[in-house]
């Protein structure tokens, strides 16, 4: 039970290292797999997995994300962010404590499947629990924070599974790196209990004095739940759930209803970055980046984790850049030039694995590495934002829900056939994604309206003037003159409509 112990900066830091911890683990999971099938030790415990084996031990866990987002969104509600929280994270300790013990293959699946319903819900609860218990005036940056802390998290599995290889041929090898999923969740259990519930999710329950008390332990500065600033906050926030529940939420027939809202429309629109993000074939390299250099240049496995290290410890680091430009270059410019960008290193990785000379192959690593930047730069911000800034209210978490599906079924599919693939197709595998990549350029262009700089009532205005098809809103909407930003945040309510939403905090899960 959280007690008023820390305050303030302090309780607002504590939060937010949870959440780091969290996003750290949400990249974690999706490495690790990749740093460890091609050891000779996970390879002998499980009878020398064929391709199709192996995209199903590594798919598996992404259907149990998409298992677990769903509950997350049916139940949220009901057990609070912290109690959604700590349900994911106990059934992933049970799910990891599986995978590290696995002696047969359907345990493995089981377990993995497990791990990621846990890992569902948190990608849902752990963000909401982050904005709503934050102020922020810059949707962006907290996207981009998150993003790279998900970024650090590959590279920390792949350099856990490199040090770990020097006890190979034991299976230590390949159970230690998956059991250190154990440390991140120790701690987030660990520390969970002395911190708030959201004081939104508080407030949406009724429990006005609890909330009052988290409004005021988190302004800090010795504030009291008498202060005016308190209050203010408070009756905010009350203010903007009575409209939510004036306002109520669409059915499921609504929102596959075009109407004069065009919300099929706008269904389709915002699930198309989700899927945008995994067909450009990320998560083909991500998920196998080691075995890929292992099957297509011939890199022995620790040369091939070192790179794949260091791969990701570059992409961490310059996943920090949209920071600087996003908001100002708009999300449409972004977008394709990130798009075009990615079909151009596919094509590239491509004609240098059919050349097959030791230098085309040191170029395809370059080209890898160029490709994660770029991704980094567009597809991926602009994938976990566009959804939630063309929803209009009523139709918002159903859109997103569907966006998020699409993501995790996606991200199934493209890993489930990319060891299959790698073997079967060779370089051509590339020139598939090189060609999605470059159809989203033209998509995008034409069908996606400009949304930085542009409130959801001007998106409104924008879906109700123009008819499916072509658009004409192409540039970003007009700046504001930020005259007394101090005073203008002293008005922003946490988790408000000027903080970051629940899509775009859903993320950056690659």
């Amino acid at each position: 039970m959280w007690k008023k112990t820390v305050t303030g900066s302090a309780l607002r830091g504590s939060i937010a290292a949870v959440c780091g911890i969290a996003f750290l683990l949400f990249g974690y999971d999706q490495g690790v797999l990749g740093a460890v099938i091609g050891l000779p030790s996970f390879r002998d415990e499980f009878d020398n997995p064929n391709r199709n084996l192996e995209g199903i031990i590594a798919a598996i866990y992404d259907m149990g994300c998409f298992v677990g987002a769903i509950v997350a969104f049916l139940t949220a509600d009901r057990w609070g962010r912290k109690g959604s929280i700590a349900w994911g994270s106990w059934i992933m300790v049970v799910g990891t404590i599986l995978q590290t013990s696995a002696t047969e293959k359907i345990q493995m699946i089981i377990s993995r499947i497990i791990t990621g319903i846990g890992n569902g819900i948190n990608t849902v609860n752990v963000p909401i629990w982050q904005a709503e218990s934050f102020k922020s005036q810059n949707r962006g940056a907290m996207l981009v924070i998150q993003s790279a802390l998900i970024a650090l998290g590959h590279p920390l599995s792949t350099f856990m599974g490199l040090a770990s290889q020097q006890a190979d041929p034991s299976s230590f090898a390949w159970r230690w790196p998956i059991a250190f999923q154990g440390f991140f969740l120790v701690i987030i259990l660990g520390v969970l209990p002395f911190l708030p519930e959201s004081p939104r999710w508080l407030v949406q329950h009724d429990r006005l004095e609890e909330a009052t008390v988290v409004f005021a332990a988190l302004e800090g500065k010795d504030a009291t739940v008498n202060d005016a600033k308190v209050i203010r906050e408070r009756d905010m926030v009350i203010a903007s759930v009575q409209q939510e529940r004036e306002l109520g939420e669409a059915s499921w027939a609504e929102v596959f209803t075009e109407g004069k809202n065009r919300n099929i429309s706008r269904v389709l629109l915002g699930a198309g970055p989700y899927m945008f993000n995994q067909w450009s074939g990320i998560n083909s390299l991500a998920y196998f980046l080691p075995i890929t250099f292992e099957r297509n240049i011939g890199l022995s496995t620790q040369l091939s984790l070192i790179i794949s290290g260091v791969l990701g410890i570059q992409y961490f680091l310059v996943s920090w850049l949209p920071y600087f430009f996003i908001e100002r270059a708009g999300r449409r410019k972004v977008m394709i030039l990130s798009a075009a960008g990615c079909s151009f290193c596919m094509v590239m990785i491509t004609i240098m694995l059919e050349v097959g000379t030791i230098a085309s192959q040191w170029v395809f690593v370059a080209f890898c590495f160029l490709f994660f930047d770029i991704f980094s730069w567009g597809i991926l911000p602009v994938s976990w934002m566009y959804a939630s800034e063309i929803m209009p209210l009523r139709t918002r978490n159903k859109g997103v829900a569907l966006g998020v599906g699409s993501h995790w079924l996606s991200n199934f599919v493209v890993v489930y056939v990319t060891p299959g693939a790698i073997d079967n197709l060779g370089p051509k595998l590339y020139i598939i994604w090189a060609v999605l990549n470059a159809s989203f350029v033209p998509i995008t262009y034409f069908f996606y309206p400009e949304t930085a700089r542009r409130s959801l009532e001007d998106m409104d205005e924008v879906f109700l003037n123009e008819r499916f098809g072509v658009t004409k809103c192409r540039k970003p909407g007009p700046r504001k003159l930020d005259i007394d930003s101090d005073s203008e945040n002293e008005n922003v309510p946490y988790g408000g409509e000027k903080g970051p939403n629940v899509a775009q905090q859903i993320g950056a899960l690659m």
